[in-house]
Formats: C-alpha cells, structure tokens, sequence
C-alpha cells in the first residue's frame, strides 16, 4: 500500500505535466535544494546509485527535474522483498545481458516507450531536451524534465531537482539569474505539500546555508524540512555535525542525514557509486564522532527516511488532493461551458446572437433596476450610481445656486431704476424682480445639462461592465459592433433629452408664477423687511412720546426733505457742485453712492422675493429633471435598446464576422480540454486508491 501511494502521486504527477507548468493541484513532493557547490546532483545519484545528471562548471541544472524512483524487483532473479531492501544500493552490474529483460532502466515522459538502459545516454537527454527549451546559453526554465527510473536497486521515491542557487552571473548568464532562480526555488518549496529536502555543505558555516536560509523563509518552524549535509568528510581534524543532528544549531522536525559524496577526485578515476557507498559507509562506522549511531548516518538511511516522509505525508494529503482535483474539474468544466465548442454554423449562428442580445438587454435592465444576482457589497453600482447623480451631485449642485453672487445690490437698484422708465414708480415694481429671476433661473441650465451627461456616463459605464464578461472575450467582433451600437443608440437619446431639459428650464422662466403657493407675496416680504429696519433702527423700546414716533405719523404731504437731494441723488457720490449751470448728464450713469432708505428698502424686498422664488424653483428642477433624463434617456434605453441591437446585429450577411472567435478563446478552450482531460484522469487514479 506504501509503495502505491507514492506511485498514485507519480501518475498524478505524469497526468499534470500534460498542462505544462499551471498544475491546479499540490501534490505532495520532495524538493531538493542547495547552492551549486552544496553537493546536490552527488547526493541524488547515489540515491539512485546510477551516475546519469549532466556535470560541469557554472548552472547545469537549469530546469527543474522530476525524478521519480521506483523500486521493481529484477526480472532476472526470485530476490524476496527484504533482499530488495537490504541491497537498495549494493552490488550494482554495469553490464545487462541483451537476452533477458533489463535490470533498470530509465524513461523520459517527454519520449513514452523509449526505455534508456545506458545511464550516460539519459544524461544526454537531460543536456538535450534542456537546451532545446532554454538554448545553449545558461538560462533557466520552469518547464519541468519527468524521468522515471525503474530498478531493484532503489525505494520507491519523487525527488523534485532543481536549479542550484548561485550569487553572481557566470560568463553568459542572465545578469539576474539569482532571482530567476530564487523564484523558482520559492515557487515550488512555497507550496505547503512540498518536503524541502535543504543540502548543505558540512565543511561550511550552517548560518550561511543559502538551502536552508530559504527553506527558514516558507518554513520558519521547520515542519517540513529535512537537512542534508555533505562533505562531512572534509571537515577539519576534531570538528563534526553532531550538534547540527541534535538540533542545537538549527533544529529541523524531520532532523539531518550526514552523508558523504563522490569527491571531484573521484568522479575524475570513475570511482562506482557502489564502492563510494562503501566507503561512506566506512567512515561513519569508523569515525569516533559517528560510529554509535553510523545506522543513522549515510545515503540508504537518507532514502528509507526520505520514502517514509513522503508515504506519511502523501497518505494525510490524499483527502484534500481528491478534493482539490473534484473542485478544479468543476471550475474547469465550467469555464469551457462558457467558451462553448466552437462549432457554429447557420441556424446556430442565428440563435447564439439571439441569445447574447437578449441576455444582454435582460442584464442591462436589472443593473438599472437593481435586480442583479451580482450586487457588489463594496461599491454602488448600475442604478445605485445614476441615483447618485440625481439626489447627491444634481440636487446638491443646484441648492448651491445663490442669485446674489451674480447679483448685486448696486445691480438690484440699477435694474429698479431702469424698469420705472421716466416716471419714478410709486410701489416696488414687479418688471425688475420678472428680469432678476429670469436671469438666474436660465442658470440652472447648465447644472441640468451636466446632470444628462452624467447619467449618460453611467450608461457606458454599465455597458463596459456587461462588455467585460468572459462571452464577449469569445467574440471581439460582436464585442466591437455590441459597443458601437449601443454608444449610437445612446447618443441618439441624447439629443431629445437635452432638449427636454432645456424646454423645462425655459419653462420655468417665461412664466413667473407669483402665485404660488409657497411664495412669499409683496405684501409680506415688505412686512418683513420694514420689521428688521425698524429693529436695526431701534434696537430698544422708544417712547411714543419721542420725535421719531411723531414724524411716523404726520401726513406724507409734511415729511421732511430726504437728504439726498432728488430721486436720483444716490447714483452720485454726494459731492456738491455750487455752480447753477445744468450740465449733460455723463455719457454713462451709475449707481456709486449710499442707498437711500427707500432704495434699501425696495432692494431687500427684490432680494426676499428672488430668494423665496428661486427656492421653488430649485426645488422643482431638482425634481423634474431626473424625471425628464429617466423618460428619454434611461427608460428609452431600458425598452428600446434590445429592438435597436436587433435590428443592427440580427442578419445572416454578419453573423460569420461577428461570431469569429478570438485567438485568446481559442487557446484557452485548449487549454481547458487539456485541463480536464488531465483532472479527469487525476480523479480517476486517486478514486482508485480511494475506493
């Protein structure tokens, strides 16, 4: 059952590398770290016991390597399974007889059914396929190698290869080649399935282990990592790691192998593996420092620890791989029913058309109305914004209209004066308040036409939104046409809106209704003004006895001559001229002295009464308005929109261009059906376990 676990994973491992590098689901791995000079490519061939990983100066392994081990027994012999353990890395043949079936061998996924007995021929390979994906220069690619090794000789074990870490670019390598390959490291150690196999050269400060400092970044605890440490050998006379094994300098949960590797020395005689296993093997029994825990030590405890932690670690993932896999498929089944199948002809063409317009326009009226199935909690949206303009942009642009910042008193009294004609009038008259009123109601006229262009804003706005939906991704083409259509349509409704808009303000202004309920009559505003005057006048109680009180009873006839010298007198500064000749008046008259009192007084009642009317005024407009702009521009929209699509998109002689699908969609539905395909047969093998 040990054994199937780790080869369930190997399938899924085989079925994912279809997809390329997106793999949707975590599978529980062994990944194998270190720096250059760490001893990496030693410790895994000797786990295999083969040598077979290209060598050389500067980055050899330059894409990541999945090698998976497994354990099959020979062929040839009637070995039992306890034999197979015990020689997991002893006795090696070089030597295979043509007649009987190979001992080991190893395959590439790349190349199914090519069997490579001669491990030198799959170092080729690996040189091969390597350069052919990322040349010949020493670029990296996360584009994955899968080999898999049978043999007699090894434990059922996925090791996950990857680049070396290197501090400075070597000749022609990438100037940032360290963090390509920091990112490819942190990629994949990153993901919480991954056991983080951190090789460290013993002969080395451990704090400066560029494996395990990256290791401390996605593993702080240390729950997940397993150090290896090489060169053990080469340490100086009376130093070792029993330290690091016991935890005192970076404690690891899954703890240290020592092991002791194949010197350069070595490598250049073609020293086996198998006599270098022996002589690792030598050293620990015979190194005072190892001897009483040698069975601990080395590259056979290494493998048997390594396949244990992975058969642990695979058989509590499993459920949650079922899960993950069950829950991509459905994500991906999904999102190729979006995509369709590609294959449109005629009548379909016709119905698919159909269908978009009428989704569309179904869609367009319930974002308006606020009928969506996918209203957004974080933001307004549709008809929540458009409501906006209405009640918070238009209402409140409008209230902050005030007349008199346009209109001044000198204006008010000039305007009074003009409107008496030749006979100065005798009451306030109504011809100034008429030509004050008028004036500011005709700018309102501006703030309203904004307020349509606002919402026809709003509009696009939801028309982008309904655009960006993955069906129009499909087809560019009608996405363009569905644009244009819908811009023209609404800019058609513009120009009966508008002009709505502006028949309601001229509407308020060429008929004053001085009538109004709410509006505050001559009569009453000079009430009112005639109190504040008479409290800014005397602020305390007068006796009636008093002088004042007795001039505001004599008779019009007796009152005394106003001081200002004639019923124009305050349109001049007040200096006096001596002189009895009668000049010209100036060739331009107006207003620059004190008001008079009666001038006051008819000015703040002309204020008064524009204040009170431009009031109701402000407060119609503000409702009309949004009225006018719903009729002609929303709800026209709302109804007429989908006859308009219809009518510009529904014919046979444009079906074919509009429904051409882009080379994006095409892609993606390949990718999606290579997805499936992979996740379905993912199922399949974990069901299998499973059941």
């Amino acid at each position: 059952m040990d054994a199937t676990l780790i080869r369930t994973i190997n399938k899924l491992q085989d079925a994912f590398s279809t997809v390329g590098v997106h793999n949707p689901v975590d599978l529980p791995q062994i990944v194998v770290i270190g720096s250059q000079s760490s001893g990496k490519s030693s410790v895994l061939e000797n786990i295999v016991g083969r040598d077979f990983l290209p060598r050389g100066s500067g980055i050899v392994t330059r894409r990541p390597l999945v090698l998976q081990l497994i354990n099959r027994p020979n062929p040839n012999a009637s070995n039992e399974e306890g034999d197979k353990d015990k020689n997991v890395v002893d006795n090696k043949k070089d030597a295979v007889d043509e007649k009987k079936e190979p001992e080991e061998w190893g395959e590439f996924l790349h190349q199914p059914g090519v069997k490579y007995t001669d491990f030198n021929l799959i170092r080729e390979e690996i040189i091969r396929d390597t350069e052919a994906k990322t040349g010949k220069n020493a670029g990296i690619s996360p584009l994955p190698i899968n080999l898999r090794i049978y043999s007699p000789h090894v434990l059922t074990l996925t090791l996950v290869d990857l680049p070396g870490l290197t501090r400075l670019p070597v000749g022609d390598q990438p100037k940032d080649i360290e963090k390509q390959i920091r990112d490819m490291i942190i990629k994949y150690i990153t993901k919480p399935n991954s056991i983080i196999l951190a090789v460290t050269a013993a002969n080395v400060d451990l704090a400066n282990s560029d494996g395990l400092r990256l290791a401390r970044d996605v593993d702080p605890e240390g729950a997940r990592t397993i150090g290896v440490l090489t060169k053990v050998d080469l340490m100086d006379p009376g130093t070792d790691v029993v330290d690091i094994l016991a935890g005192r300098i970076i404690p690891l949960r899954l703890g240290y192998v020592p092991v002791v590797n194949r010197g350069q020395r070595d490598i250049d005689t073609k020293k086996s593996i198998s006599r270098s296993l022996d002589s690792e093997r030598s050293f620990f029994e015979n190194h005072q420092a190892y001897k009483s825990k040698a069975q601990y030590c080395g590259t056979p405890y290494l493998a048997r620890k390594l396949n244990m932690i992975l058969m642990h670690h695979i058989r509590n993932t499993l459920p949650e791989i079922k899960a993950k896999i069950q829950a991509s498929l459905a994500k991906y089944l999904a999102e190729l029913a979006t995509l369709g199948d590609g294959t449109m002809e005629g009548a379909g063409q016709a119905n698919i058309v159909l269908n978009i317009i009428t989704e569309f326009c179904t869609e367009f009226r319930t974002i308006i109305d606020g009928n969506s199935t996918d209203l957004s909690t974080s933001e307004l949206s549709g008809g929540a914004r458009i409501s906006f303009v209405f009640h918070e942009l238009y209402s409140n642009g409008v209230k902050s209209l005030d007349p008199f910042d346009q209109v001044k008193d000198v204006d008010i009294r000039t305007i009074l004066y003009n409107s008496s004609g030749s006979s100065p009038a005798l009451f306030v008259g109504t011809t100034a308040f008429e030509v004050i009123i008028k004036q500011q109601i005709k700018r309102l006229e501006d703030p309203s036409l904004r307020c349509v262009n606002l919402v026809f804003d709003e509009l696009v706005r939801i028309l982008t939104q309904l655009l960006s939906k993955q069906l129009f991704k499909r087809f560019p083409q009608l996405k363009d046409r569905f644009y244009q259509v819908v811009i023209n349509f609404f800019r058609k409704q513009l120009s009966p809106t508008n002009k709505l808009v502006q028949d309601l303000i001229s509407m308020e202004s060429c008929y004053i209704n001085t009538g109004h309920p709410d509006f505050l009559n001559g009569h009453k505003a000079m009430a009112v003004i005639n109190d504040r005057m008479n409290q800014a006048k005397n602020p305390q109680p007068v006796d009636p006895k008093s002088r004042n009180s007795a001039l505001a009873n004599l008779p019009p006839s007796l009152e005394p001559e106003p001081t200002n010298n004639g019923f124009f007198g305050s349109f001049f500064s007040g200096k006096k001229k001596r002189s009895t000749v009668i000049e010209a008046p100036p060739p331009i008259l107006r207003a620059n002295g004190t008001l008079s009192e009666r001038e006051q007084i008819e000015t703040e009642v002309i204020k008064l009464l524009i204040s009170s009317y431009f009031n109701i005024v402000k407060r119609t407009v503000t409702d009309t308005v949004p009225k006018a702009i719903m009729l002609k521009l929303v709800n026209n929209a709302k109804e007429e929109l989908q006859r308009e699509l219809l009518q510009e998109l529904y014919k046979a002689d444009v079906l074919d261009e509009l429904l051409k699908e882009s080379e994006l969609t095409q892609n993606r539905r390949k990718e999606c059906k290579k997805m499936i395909e992979a996740l379905q047969k993912a199922d399949e093998i974990v069901g299998s376990v499973a059941g």
